[in-house]
């Protein structure tokens, strides 16, 4: 039996979660994960059957994403700035995007939602409490999906897409190695380990891709159709 929608903790005032009929299903993983390869896939799919969907994501708010962006290219960010930044893109989105579509009866596709967020605080030494703090105006989504990969399939991913490693995803403001190669591995396995300490809270689906695209997109239909289904 479907569960009404909640918040995490104290949500935002005057929105009844429990009034929320459509879905919301998040996507979680690496740069390189085939996250959004596999979105896209899923929209086209829930689309074609006749299921309306709203796409989210994170830096999309128009309030501060294009501020984000030009703050991190300058790569002098503090964590907590840099926290800060991220949970105002999270908060607009979802009082401004996702509130409404789901009173609308829209499928809410989040590519990546505030575990990506309180992974990357967490690696940087952010109080866990804080952050579980800071998120609780967030929904409880009706199923997440975190696209495992391993960090060395990662780099071959990321520099036949990008040719290079991005600063950020490198975590190369953590002064783990001068390398940004061994600094991107040592920041993917510290994130890979983070999840699963979020996991234990959280309570999301691991799924190995480490597999082929198809492979994956057809165990995420399958787990996203039986979600469709609960009434």
């Amino acid at each position: 039996m479907k569960k009404p929608h909640h918040f995490y903790g104290h949500g935002i005032p005057r929105i009844k979660a429990g009034d929320l009929g459509g879905k919301l299903i998040v996507v979680e993983g690496a740069d390189g994960s085939g996250r959004s390869t596999q979105i896209a896939e899923l929209v086209d799919w829930l689309e074609t059957s006749g299921r309306p969907t709203v796409q989210v994501g994170l830096k999309r708010s128009t309030l501060v994403s294009e501020e984000l962006e030009k703050a991190q290219h300058g790569n002098v960010l503090s964590r907590t700035t840099l926290s800060l930044f991220y949970a105002t893109d999270f908060a607009d989105q979802l009082e401004n995007i996702m509130i409404p579509a789901l009173k609308s009866g829209f499928i809410v596709l989040a590519d990546r939602y505030i575990y990506t967020l309180m992974a990357r605080d967490l690696v940087r030494g952010m109080d866990g409490q804080w952050l579980k703090n800071l998120y609780g105006i967030a929904l409880v989504p009706d199923a997440v999906f975190y696209l495992s990969v391993e960090p060395e399939e990662l780099v071959q991913r990321n520099l036949a897409k990008n040719a290079t490693l991005d600063y950020w995803e490198s975590g190369m403001d953590l002064g783990l190695s001068r390398d940004v190669f061994d600094s991107f591995l040592k920041y993917q396995t510290a994130m890979g380990e983070s999840f699963r300490h979020l996991q234990k809270t959280y309570k999301f689906e691991f799924i190995d891709a480490n597999r082929p695209v198809s492979a994956v997109n057809k165990e995420l239909r399958k787990k996203i159709s039986a979600v469709l289904e609960e009434k």
